[in-house]
């Protein structure tokens, strides 16, 4: 059963606590916009990814755990779709667009090169990562990552104006735990050899890496500052 959400909009999940007490301030209607419209990348580009490694991945039963997993992720990328915010004069498909640095993550995630972050941080173009260290770097950074975004969102809402908001959010940080829980058992089960835990070190490194060269401190994208109303 979802997590309930008290009269602040902040979820009772453990370890899912607001930064600071008190109740929050709306979330603005551009803002909130920006981190719908780049949920809703991140599960479509999560939705493809995992959609591939179906036909890459060596072991049939990790095959059809991907494949379920792929199918929740473009569920995912429709429920954000469906509540991205009305703007005068921005088309739905415009908000939706690659936030930082989880761009840059899913990009490495996939073997592709990533560039200078220009911040005295080198690029990146490792290559295609193998079966286990992009397991890893999809449970052990991507996912926890996001479980921690939404997290925060769903903890930032206000049912007075986010309701539909927390409904998805609830419905999706559900799912994500639940993949994440079972990724990480799968993960486990496949780190054997010394060679693999060396393999699945350095995929997190090279994500986290990036993460941090974005100066993002928690999650996977930035989340804007805002304003809590004092109880007194």
């Amino acid at each position: 059963m979802p997590d309930a959400v008290d009269a602040a909009g902040r979820s009772s999940a453990p370890g899912l606590v607001p930064d600071e007490p008190g109740a929050a301030a709306p979330l603005p209607l551009g803002a909130s916009a920006a981190l719908l419209g780049g949920y809703r990348w991140i599960e479509h580009v999560l939705y493809g990814l995992l959609g591939s490694w179906v036909t890459t991945m060596p072991l049939p039963a990790v095959q059809v755990f991907l494949d379920g997993q792929s199918a929740r992720h473009a569920w995912h990328a429709q429920l954000f779709a469906e509540r991205l915010p009305v703007l005068a004069g921005a088309d739905p498909d415009g908000l939706t667009r690659a936030p930082e640095p989880a761009g840059a993550v899913l990009a490495a995630l996939a073997g592709h090169d990533v560039p200078s972050t220009g911040a005295g941080e080198a690029g990146s173009s490792a290559g295609p990562l193998g079966a286990l260290p992009r397991l890893a770097g999809l449970y052990r950074v991507v996912l926890p990552r996001l479980v921690v975004t939404y997290g925060r969102h769903l903890a930032a809402a206000s049912p007075v104006t986010d309701g539909p908001v927390i409904r998805a959010l609830r419905l999706v940080l559900a799912d994500e735990v639940e993949d994440w829980h079972a990724g990480e058992r799968l993960v486990q089960r496949l780190v054997a050899r010394p060679h693999d835990v060396a393999a699945v070190y350095a995929s997190q490194q090279r994500l986290e890496s990036l993460v941090v060269a974005a100066s993002v401190t928690s999650g996977l994208v930035p989340f804007p500052v805002v304003t809590r109303i004092d109880r007194g």
